[in-house]
């Protein structure tokens, strides 16, 4: 077996998705795309081309996996802090369906703001890292969404901005 190959074939049987959730795997993806694609072809652009569409296409579903992990979180932090009455404090905890980690902390609201049609509350929240063990404090806002919270902060993972990001 070719020595591209076998770099593949190590990269898809690593044991963590973690491990490719970082930006350093899209460069090793488009690296491992071209030195495939070498192995087909001698044509140093068609196999740089190929190179750069995997790196691409790899940065792509990176980019769409991380929005989908901070759309989860944010859901997870609103769902908690929904019912809470101004000054209460709840714990939010997110189970991601990747071995990524799970985030965790106490959001509370500071204060409830809107107008007619419009329920909103700003918050205050906590997210405890692992390692080193410490918590980060954030501010966001959420409103009321039919029967449900939703994000409202413009930030990389509200929905609304899409590409602008």
């Amino acid at each position: 077996m070719k020595p591209a190959l076998l770099l593949l074939a190590a990269l898809t049987t690593l044991p963590s998705c973690a491990a490719l959730v970082t930006e350093g795997s899209a460069e090793v993806a488009g690296l491992g795309g071209a030195a495939l694609a070498s192995a087909v072809t001698r044509d140093t652009a068609v196999t740089a081309g190929i190179g750069v569409g995997v790196l691409s296409a790899a940065r792509a579903g990176l980019a769409y996996t991380r929005r989908q992990l901070q759309s989860a979180e944010q859901d997870g932090i609103a769902n908690a802090a929904g019912p809470l009455r101004p000054g209460a404090v709840a714990r939010w905890q997110v189970k991601h369906s990747l071995p990524v980690g799970d985030p965790a902390g106490q959001v509370t609201i500071v204060r409830e703001i809107g107008g007619l049609g419009f329920a909103c509350r700003e918050i205050v929240f906590s997210i405890e890292t692992e390692v080193p063990i410490e918590t980060e404090f954030f501010t966001a806002i959420i409103c009321r969404n039919g029967e449900r919270w939703k994000w409202a902060s413009a930030e990389p993972a509200t929905a609304r901005w899409g590409s602008l990001q």
